[in-house]
């Protein structure tokens, strides 16, 4: 325990990368699947897609606009390109990687997105990989709560939160759209270093309940969300070769890389803006 919690205090320390991080899935319950993850850290986005192998529930179909027909996945009727699950996991961890060991973020993601990440990670033997690759995990319902507790909101949802701190609204139901959202909604709330350890977990620590929160006391210095990528490096990562929908039409590749996840090596492509387009 005394490991776990010195791994989280180097967690909070200032400059530490924020990746923000949402999945959609096929529903709500203990066996839905992954059909979109997404993670923005600044300006670097990932927005990866994977056929699920098991149904759509209705209502999650009806919410996020997704929907299989003949073994193809189409959002709002709109094809599109899709990995498998598991080079899906490679590509986030290969994100991860180049953000020297950031937190994830995201929000609820203690109850529900990352127990539904962690299983994916277990049936691929890619847990340790991304455990390795990230300093901690932090989830904003909780931490917003704590924050915004004298505020008498009525709804801690995401959405509700971003339109009334953040003063935005929003496509939500959309990874990437959710992911953008929280960063914004995170700079706004600008966290303590405290605030933010109490909210902290892994993926090993994660079923244990939740810390109580204290009354919320002024201190120096915040928690922001700070890329440590060089500003000329990957705003997308892709399996290769490259089957995986991109956060940007105009890119111009620079290298391919190889990286050993677990027992199987995998080619990973790094790519930037093309300045002059």
């Amino acid at each position: 325990m005394e490991n776990e919690n010195n791994r989280l205090v180097v967690a909070t320390s200032p400059g530490r990368s924020l990746v923000f991080f949402d999945l959609e899935t096929t529903g709500l319950g203990q066996s839905c699947e992954i059909v979109q993850l997404a993670a923005v850290s600044g300006r670097h986005s990932l927005n990866l897609y994977t056929v699920p192998r098991c149904r759509m529930q209705r209502g999650a179909a009806k919410v996020t606009g997704f929907r299989v027909w003949r073994h193809r996945l189409y959002h709002h009727r709109c094809p599109v390109l899709t990995n498998s699950l598991k080079e899906v996991l490679v590509s986030f961890i290969a994100f991860l990687r180049m953000l020297d060991r950031p937190i994830v973020v995201g929000h609820n993601i203690r109850r529900f997105d990352c127990p539904v990440l962690a299983r994916g990670l277990d049936e691929f033997d890619l847990k340790a990989e991304f455990q390795f690759a990230v300093s901690g995990c932090l989830d904003t319902l909780p931490l917003a709560r704590e924050i915004l507790k004298g505020r008498g909101l009525q709804s801690f949802r995401q959405e509700n939160l971003v339109r009334i701190v953040v003063g935005i609204s929003y496509e939500a139901h959309d990874a990437l759209e959710d992911v953008r959202a929280l960063q914004r909604l995170y700079g706004a709330l600008r966290p303590t270093p405290e605030q933010v350890l109490r909210q902290s977990f892994t993926l090993d620590t994660m079923a244990e309940p939740a810390p109580k929160q204290p009354p919320a006391a002024k201190a120096k210095g915040s928690c922001r969300a700070t890329g440590e990528f060089n500003r000329r490096w990957a705003r997308t990562v892709t399996c290769y070769p490259p089957r995986v929908s991109v956060s940007h039409s105009i890119y111009t590749e620079i290298s391919i890389k190889r990286l050993r996840i677990g027992s199987a090596d995998f080619m990973i492509r790094f790519a930037f803006l093309n300045p002059y387009e």
